[in-house]
């Protein structure tokens, strides 16, 4: 299986993740919502398309950005909406899935994007985010949550999932771009440092003071049966 980079095919596959019936539920330890325990996690295939639609709504989660801005960089804004959706809907059609969704129900409440780093090329022309080294890692590109479930929860939940999932998918590590509160008011779709702090990350380097590279080393990750 081929998988592409925005409209472009590319020479090899990745390893699928979990499969589109594999679920996660989580338990509520001390600080983790309520709401959290209340969702289901599941990989990002095509039979959840209508779910991510209405979660991104009009504006593709953010500036009709349909999550192509660390495949295609900021050239994304000067493509139609429609462009960028439709380039992300075959990559999901493509498999295997780009990310993850949080449901509530029947309701999406949030995505996270997680693949192998190197299926998106705008991280590499980042020279913030440049490579630590060349170990294959997975990253954690971004996150969206939807307004009213915001602050509970939903971000950290698909942080664990995501740790599970890439363990599965027989990755080394996992590696995320938040930002730091402490040091920026600027909003983040990456996610903050606490919160993955709290997920067992560590600062692996660091080219500006605001926006550190986190691993987790998925060695030390147990598998939920």
């Amino acid at each position: 299986m081929t998988r592409r980079v925005g409209n472009q095919k590319s020479k090899q596959p990745y390893p699928r993740v979990a499969g589109p019936r594999r679920r996660f539920f989580h338990s509520c330890p001390t600080g983790v919502s309520k709401m959290s325990t209340e969702l289901t996690i599941r990989p990002l295939t095509p039979d959840l398309w209508p779910a991510l639609e209405d979660l991104f709504g009009m504006k593709g989660a953010c500036s009709r950005c349909w999550c192509m801005y660390w495949r295609v960089g900021p050239g994304y804004r000067k493509r139609p909406a429609e462009e960028n959706k439709a380039a992300f809907r075959q990559i999901v059609t493509d498999n295997p899935p780009p990310g993850l969704i949080a449901l509530k129900g029947g309701l999406a409440v949030g995505w996270c994007q997680l693949t192998p780093r190197d299926v998106l090329p705008h991280l590499d022309r980042e020279w913030r985010l440049k490579r630590v080294d060349e170990a294959p890692v997975w990253s954690i590109s971004c996150f969206y949550v939807r307004v009213g479930y915001r602050r509970h929860g939903v971000t950290s939940a698909l942080i664990l999932a995501a740790l599970q999932t890439a363990k599965r998918a027989g990755a080394a590590a996992l590696e995320a771009y938040p930002l730091d509160a402490n040091k920026t008011t600027s909003a983040s779709f990456t996610g903050y440092v606490t919160t993955f702090q709290r997920a067992g990350f560590k600062t692996v380097a660091c080219h500006v003071p605001a926006r550190p590279i986190m691993r987790h080393d998925l060695k030390k990750i147990a598998l939920n049966k």
